[in-house]
C-alpha cells in the first residue's frame, strides 16, 4: 500500500532532526561557533565517549538518512543491536589501555573511552582479567559484525583464506620470476631473443606493474621487472642519506650528520574544554562591558592563541576607536585580568582587536617548530624559529632578509631563551662550512653552553674589552669579503658561493684581476651574537658604536649578519645611529612605555606578559606581530651541544683569537711577527699588486694566515687601505725593502 504525502513530509522531516542533530554534534567538536547547546552537546559527548566522541554523531546520522531512504521508523532490531555492540566495543577498546585505577578518572576528562568505557572495560577487568578482557572484547566485536551483516562468521573465514591465497600466490610468482632472472643474467640473450606472445604484448595490468611504459620494451619484460623492483627498493635509503647527512665532510672522511629533533621535548597536549568555557564567559563580558560605556559592539571573531586570546570586535558607526583604546584598564578589571592589549584597528580588517592574557599559558616548544612544513619548506640556512602568533602558526624568519635583530626585554621576560632558540634554529640546518657564529656574552652565564661546536670561529668572547677588539675584526673581515668580490667580479656571498662550485669555476667577464679559472672556497655566512650590549658600551662605546654601524649598514652583502640583544633598551645603550641601522626589532616585556618607544618607536612591550611573550617588527612591517615564543630549556641546549661536539671539533680563526683587546694593541713588531712577511712583501712588489688569492698561491698557505699577512703589511704602511673595487696600492719600494727586511729577504 502507497504511503500518503503527509507520511513522507513526516519521516523525511524525522530524518533531516536526526541528521541536523549529528551535524549539530559534529560541528561542536570541531569549533566553537555551535553556541551554547553546542558547547553543552560537544561537553556531553566528550565525557560520555571520550576519544570516540566523533562516533555516535556518525552512527546517528546513519539512522536519519535510513529513516528518510526507507521511509519507516523502525529499524532492524538485528542490526540496530549489532551496531551499538561495535560502539561499545570501540569505547571499551580504547580505555582498556589506560590504568585500571584511573578509569573513571579519565572518562570524565574525555579521554579513552569516556565514562561507557571505563564502566565496562572496569567490570570486564575485574571479571575477567586483561588478557581475559580482551578475548571477550574480540568475541564481542566479532558478534556485532554478525549481527550488522547477517552473514556467518565461517563467511569471513573463508574470505580471509582466499584472500591469503592469492597473496601467497602473488608472492610466489614474483619471486619466482626474481630468481629466474638471477640465473639466467648470463644468457639475457636468448631471452630477449625469443618472440613475445600476445598475452606478453598487451598485459592488462601493465600499467599498474610499471608506469613507465615508454622505458621497457615488450622484448624483455623479466629484465625490466627486476631492473624497476631495485630502483624501488633504492630510494628509501637515498632520502634517507639526504635527511641524516650533510654534504659537509669531517677531516677522517666521515659525513657530518646534522642533529635530529629527537633530541629536543614533545608538546604535552593541551585539555581545551576549560578554555573553550572561559572564552564564551568573557566574550559575554566584554560586550556587557563596552555596552556600559555606551559602544553598542559586538564580536565578531574569537582567535585563540598559546599565551593570549584576541576578541575581534566591530564597532557601530560613529564611534571613535580612541574611545576603545581608552577602556583598556576597564576592560582589564571586569575580566579580572593583569593587562589587556588593544589593537586598533587590526591590519587589514575593519575590527579592533582586544588581547586578554589567557589563564594558563601554554608552552610552544622548539620540536614542534622545527618539525612544522613551513620550516622544512625553508632552503635558507639562516632561517630561524621565534614561536606562534595569536591564531597558532608558526612564525619564521630569515636572518639574511632582516639583515639583521636587536632584542630587547626585561630579566626573565624570555630574552636569552629567543637567543637560543635563533641559534638552535640554525644548528639545525646548516652545517660548519655553511654557518659560522662569534657569539659575545660578556654575563659569562648565558652563551658559555655554546664552546666547543664546531659552528665557532673562536671561543664564546666574554671579556667586554675583547669583545670590541673582536667586533673591529668583524669589520676587517667585511671589508676583506668585499675585496673578494670585486676581483671576481660578483656582488654578494651567494653569486660568490656559487662560482665556488666545479660547475661554475669560470671567471665573469670584465674581470681582469681574476686569473681565468682560478679556484677558490665557498665562504661562510657569519652570525655574530651579542647577547648584553649595555656592558659592550660601558667599556668602549665609540668603538663598539663604530663597529656595529658599519657592520650594519655594509655587511649584508658579504654574509655577516648582527644579532644583538640587550635588557636595558635606552637611548644610551641603544643608539640613534645603532636603531636607525638595524631595522627588525625583538621586545619582550619592558618596565615602560619610554622603553618599549626606544625599541619599537610605539608603546605596547610594556603591557607584555613575560615568559616569551613578545612583539616581532620585522622590517618592511606596518605594525609588530604578537608571538608567544618558542622554549629551549637549558637540558636541551646541552644535549644539542654535546652531539655537535661529537661530530667535529671547531677550528678557530688564528685571527679572532690574537685579537688584542681595545687600549691594549701591541706594538707592530710584537704584534705582527710572521715568519713568511719578508717573503710575502717581496712577492707583491715584484708583482705590484697586493692580493690575498696570490698570497695564497704563492705561498701555499690558507686564506686565514694570508689575510693576516695583508693586515700586517697595511698596519706597516707596506700596502694601502681597502678601497673597493680598486686594488691596494703597494707603497713600499724594492730598495725599502731591501732595507728594512735585507737580512731576511
Amino acid at each position: 500500500m502507497a504511503k500518503s504525502l503527509r507520511d513522507v513530509l513526516k519521516y523525511e522531516l524525522c530524518g533531516l532532526a536526526v541528521v541536523a542533530l549529528a551535524f549539530l554534534g559534529l560541528t561542536s567538536l570541531f569549533t566553537q561557533a555551535a553556541g551554547t547547546l553546542g558547547h553543552f552537546l560537544a561537553r556531553g559527548l566528550s565525557v560520555t565517549a571520550g576519544d570516540g566522541r566523533y562516533l555516535p554523531p556518525l552512527f546517528l546520522a546513519y539512522f536519519g538518512f535510513k529513516i528518510m531512504r526507507e521511509q519507516k521508523l523502525s529499524a532492524s532490531a538485528t542490526r540496530t543491536w549489532g551496531l551499538f555492540l561495535l560502539l561499545l566495543c570501540i569505547l571499551i577498546f580504547l580505555h582498556l589501555f589506560l590504568p585500571v585505577e584511573q578509569a573513571f578518572y579519565s572518562g570524565w576528562q574525555g579521554h579513552g573511552g569516556g565514562m561507557v568505557g571505563a564502566v565496562f572495560s572496569y567490570l570486564l577487568q575485574k571479571a575477567f582479567g586483561r588478557v581475559g578482557s580482551y578475548i571477550m572484547l574480540t568475541f564481542f566485536t566479532l558478534a556485532g559484525m554478525i549481527l550488522i551483516t547477517g552473514r556467518p562468521l565461517g563467511f569471513y573465514l573463508s574470505a580471509m583464506g582466499a584472500g591469503t591465497k592469492r597473496i601467497a600466490h602473488g608472492i610466489g610468482s614474483r619471486m619466482a620470476g626474481f630468481f629466474f632472472t638471477g640465473v639466467n643474467e648470463g644468457s639475457s640473450a636468448s631471452i630477449t631473443s625469443l618472440p613475445a606472445s600476445p598475452a606478453q604484448q598487451n598485459p592488462p595490468s601493465l600499467p599498474a606493474v610499471n608506469p613507465h611504459k615508454e622505458e621497457t620494451r615488450s622484448g624483455d619484460r623479466v629484465r625490466g621487472r627486476s631492473r624497476r623492483r631495485e630502483e624501488r627498493r633504492e630510494p628509501p635509503e637515498e632520502s634517507g642519506m639526504q635527511v641524516e647527512m650533510a654534504p659537509f665532510a669531517l677531516a677522517d672522511g666521515r659525513p657530518y650528520r646534522l642533529p635530529s629533533t629527537g633530541l629536543l621535548s614533545r608538546t604535552p597536549p593541551r585539555d581545551s574544554s576549560l578554555l573553550e568555557k572561559e572564552i564564551s564567559e568573557k566574550k559575554q563580558i566584554l560586550e556587557q562591558t563596552l555596552a556600559s560605556f555606551h559602544i553598542q559592539a559586538r564580536v565578531t571573531q574569537v582567535t585563540i592563541g598559546p599565551a593570549i586570546t584576541r576578541y575581534e570586535i566591530q564597532p557601530p558607526a560613529g564611534i571613535k576607536v580612541s574611545r576603545i583604546v581608552g577602556l583598556a584598564d576597564d576592560i582589564a578589571l571586569a575580566m579580572a585580568a593583569p593587562g589587556v592589549r588593544i589593537e586598533a584597528p587590526i591590519p587589514g580588517k575593519a575590527a579592533v582587536g582586544i588581547e586578554v592574557p589567557n589563564r594558563e599559558i601554554a608552552t610552544v616548544h622548539l620540536r614542534e617548530l622545527l618539525e612544522s612544513k613551513e620550516f622544512n619548506q625553508r632552503s635558507s640556512r639562516l632561517t630561524v624559529v621565534l614561536g606562534r602568533d595569536i591564531a597558532g602558526t608558526p612564525v619564521l624568519a630569515d636572518l639574511g632578509k632582516m639583515p639583521h635583530l636587536l632584542v630587547a626585554g626585561a630579566t626573565g621576560s624570555g630574552k636569552s631563551v629567543c637567543i637560543n632558540t635563533l641559534i638552535a634554529s640554525i644548528l639545525f640546518k646548516a652545517t660548519p662550512d655553511e654557518v659560522k657564529f662569534l657569539m659575545i656574552d660578556p654575563k659569562m652565564v648565558e652563551l658559555t653552553t655554546y664552546n666547543g661546536i664546531p659552528h665557532l670561529v673562536s671561543p664564546v668572547v666574554t671579556d667586554a674589552k675583547k669583545a670590541a677588539g673582536v667586533l673591529r675584526w668583524a669589520v676587517r673581515e667585511m671589508e676583506q669579503r668585499y675585496e673578494m668580490f670585486a676581483r671576481t667580479g660578483v656582488r654578494d656571498i651567494k653569486r660568490y658561493n656559487e662560482l665556488s662550485r666545479p660547475e661554475e669555476k669560470k671567471t665573469p667577464q670584465g674581470n681582469a684581476g681574476q686569473e681565468e679559472g682560478q679556484p677558490h672556497t665557498a665562504l661562510p655566512f657569519l652570525v655574530i651574537i651579542i647577547d648584553e650590549l649595555a656592558d659592550l658600551m660601558m667599556v668602549a662605546p665609540a668603538e663598539v658604536e663604530d663597529s656595529i654601524c658599519r657592520l650594519a649598514q655594509m655587511a649584508r652583502a658579504a654574509g655577516i649578519h648582527l644579532v644583538v640583544a640587550t635588557q636595558r633598551p635606552s637611548v644610551d645603550v641603544i643608539t640613534g645611529l645603532i636603531k636607525a641601522n638595524i631595522p627588525s626589532r625583538i621586545s619582550f616585556a619592558v618596565s615602560s612605555q619610554m622603553d618599549s618607544r626606544t625599541i619599537l618607536d610605539m608603546g605596547g612591550a610594556e603591557k607584555l606578559l613575560g615568559k616569551g611573550d613578545m612583539l616581532f617588527f620585522p622590517v618592511g612591517a606596518p605594525k609588530p606581530i604578537r608571538v608567544q615564543g618558542a622554549f629551549l630549556s637549558d637540558s636541551e641546549v646541552e644535549s644539542l651541544t654535546a652531539f655537535l661536539r661529537e661530530q667535529a671539533q671547531p677550528v678557530y680563526d688564528q685571527r679572532v683569537m690574537e685579537e688584542p683587546p681595545v687600549g691594549e694593541e701591541k706594538p707592530g713588531g710584537e704584534e705582527e711577527e710572521d715568519e713568511l712577511l719578508p717573503q710575502a712583501v717581496k712577492i707583491l712588489i715584484e708583482n705590484g699588486n697586493a692580493s690575498i688569492s696570490m698570497l695564497q698561491r704563492r705561498l701555499h698557505i690558507g686564506y686565514a694566515r694570508a689575510a693576516r699577512l695583508i693586515d700586517i703589511m697595511e698596519r706597516r704602511g707596506i700596502v694601502g687601505g681597502f678601497e673597493g673595487s680598486k686594488p691596494r696600492a703597494i707603497l713600499m719600494t724594492l730598495e725599502q725593502f731591501e732595507q728594512t727586511f735585507g737580512r731576511t729577504g
